[in-house]
Parts: structure tokens; sequence; C-alpha cells
């Protein structure tokens, strides 16, 4: 029934890049985009926050589309994707500037990206070979997405890339659908540490509270925090912005503890902001506080 439309870039990498800009730390976003108006607007809005770019521009190749349609209780907010012929899906790994991104400290995607396609998974395993060879910290999100592909597409994705990966965020929605992990918060992050030899291990729930993980020498360490209550304008951003939040903060020197509540407050704030991008407004450091008490 929609007449209008209002138009955001939205990705889970590029939503953890405006964030991590947004508390301070510097950002590029890489990607394959269609040379074309929409291709263009979409850098243009990611650009504007202050997140620099490194685009492939190609002919003949689409950009994905979601269709997104908010709704209150009772009705549930519905989202329709239209993804087919994406310009990352022929993507080869000589089209990004290797170099910046060996240099990088931390490198992130999610799953929604290499599973579209074959050569967007090699791709993305090649990129996460590189960096976390050359000392980068690899982080990958199971965003596993009801509509992009089936959760097999996605475990069988997440299989090859996790051997690559040192940082795994994942919904617990996402860790039982995709990996079959239905336990408590406290078994799934200590099931998937052993399993994939993973260094942290972050799942998040459907209230905005978290668990982490962190694998150290002689001890598993984990971390609980609950979140704010909130009324949701928007949650598209959440998970891009939860992830942005927690690897500025290991970027910065904190530890899990305090990168897992920083992440926690800063979903929360942006549940509350219409759009998927972020902006704190001095904001997050009293709802850090808030969330640390609250837990």
């Amino acid at each position: 029934m929609a007449d209008t439309l209002r138009l955001y870039a939205d990705g889970t990498e590029s939503n953890a890049a405006v964030a991590a800009t947004e508390f301070g730390t510097d950002s590029l976003w890489v990607s394959t985009l269609p040379d074309d108006a929409i291709g263009r607007n979409v850098v243009r809005q990611v650009a504007s926050t202050g997140v620099e770019t490194a685009i492939t521009w190609v002919d003949g190749d689409r950009q994905p589309l979601a269709f997104r349609e908010s709704a209150a209780p009772p009705r549930e907010s519905r989202t329709w994707y239209d993804g087919d012929h994406s310009a990352f899906g022929d993507a080869e790994p000589g089209a990004f500037p290797m170099e910046t991104i060996q240099n990088a400290s931390v490198v992130y995607t999610g799953v929604s990206t290499p599973v579209i396609s074959e050569q967007a998974a090699e791709t993305t395993e090649a990129v996460l070979r590189a960096s976390g060879g050359s000392g980068a910290v690899t982080a990958v999100d199971l965003d596993y997405t009801p509509g992009i592909a089936s959760p097999e597409e996605y475990r069988d994705v997440f299989d090859r890339l996790s051997d690559k990966t040192d940082v795994l965020f994942t919904s617990k929605h996402a860790a039982s659908e995709v990996l079959g992990e239905r336990g408590s918060p406290r078994e799934t992050v200590n099931v998937l540490s052993s399993t994939y030899d993973l260094q942290i291990v972050v799942v998040t729930h459907p209230d905005g509270s978290a668990t982490a993980l962190h694998d150290t020498p002689g001890t598993n360490v984990i971390h609980e925090r609950t979140s704010l209550e909130t009324e949701t304008v928007d949650a598209s951003g959440e998970a891009g912005v939860f992830a942005g939040a927690f690897l500025h903060e290991l970027i910065a020197g904190s530890d899990t503890a305090r990168a897992l509540s920083f992440a926690v407050a800063a979903a929360a704030l942006a549940r509350t902001i219409p759009g998927p991008f972020v902006s704190t407004d001095g904001e997050l450091e009293a709802l850090v506080d808030a969330v640390i008490e609250n837990s």
C-alpha cells in the first residue's frame, strides 16, 4: 500500500564501518557496486558519515535492494529482498586494495555478502586469509537473513571462513538456525569457541542483551550484559552498529567486558534512530554506564 519510499544505504559491513567511524575509529569500506545512480547514491550516503570508501565500479550488474515495512504490534515488520545479479557476486580479490586491507587492524565481513555466489565466497576467503596472515584481527558476522540464502548455504560459507576467523558475531537465532546450537547462551559461546577455534565469540539476544566469551590461555572468560529498555523506532542497523562498536573498542585497546558493554549500549541507541546509521551526540557513555549498572 506504500506510495512513498525513504532510501537508505544499508548493509552489515557499511553499517559497522559507519558506527566505528562515529565512535572515533578510522574505517574503510570496500565493495563492488554498479556504476549507476543507485550505486553512487549508496557511496554518497556512506561517505557522508566520514567513512573512507574503496569501490570497484562495474557495468551490467545490479545494486541489491531491500524493501522494509515497519509495523507496530500486533502486526510484524516485514522485509522483501531483491538481490539477484549483485555486483559483488562477480568480485575478484584483485579488484580490492589488498595492501591497504592487509595493513588494517581489523577486517570485518558478514556472511550475507559471500553467500550470494561462489565467486563472492572465494573472494572473501582470500581477503580474510591475506589480512589474517598479515596480523589483522579477522571478524565475521553470521548475519543470517531469510530471503537471501538458506540456512544450509550460510553454514557452508561460514564453514569455509571459520578457520580464517578470530572473532565471531552471531545472534542466538542465527546460531540456532544455521549452526544448530540451541543451548543456553553460555553453552552456545563455549561450543562455538571450541568447535571453530575462535578467540572471541559474541552472541546477541532478541531483547538486546549479549553474551561474549574470550578464549584466554588456561581459561575461558564469559561476560554477560543486559540491554536497556528502549522504544524501537528502527532496528535495521542494530547488528552492524553492535559489531562496529565492539570492534572500535577492541582497536582502542579495551578488554572484552568493556567492548561488550559499549556494543550493547550502542545497539540500544541505534534502535531509537531512524535508518541504519547511528549518531551519538555525546549520549553513549551515560548509556554504557547504565548497561554496566543494569547488568
